[in-house]
């Protein structure tokens, strides 16, 4: 049996991070939150920060269920950015 290098042992056991955008919008009473990648991804929490918590598991159980059932893992590629305007009313 041929024996594998270092640098492909570590390929193989180094797991591999992903960072999806997300966008948290707020509802009456709470908060909800979508990945525009993960189609069918949502959650919601009380605060911004119960929401997050809660998206990082269901993005976790969205992608197990994708690699559990043989469907490609979507790469991040939603951008995020902010930009500021002045309010008419002032």
């Amino acid at each position: 049996m041929a024996e594998h290098s270092e640098a492909s042992r570590l390929a193989v056991t180094t797991p591999i991070e992903l960072t999806y955008a997300i966008v948290i919008e707020r509802a009456p009473g709470n908060y909800s939150a979508y990945v525009p990648d993960l189609p069918g991804c949502i959650t919601v929490g009380d605060t911004i920060e119960e929401t997050i918590a809660n998206m990082r598991e269901a993005i976790s159980l969205h992608l197990d269920g994708m690699y559990e059932d043989g469907d490609p893992i979507p790469p991040p590629t939603t951008h995020v950015a902010t930009v500021t305007v002045r309010d008419p009313r002032a």
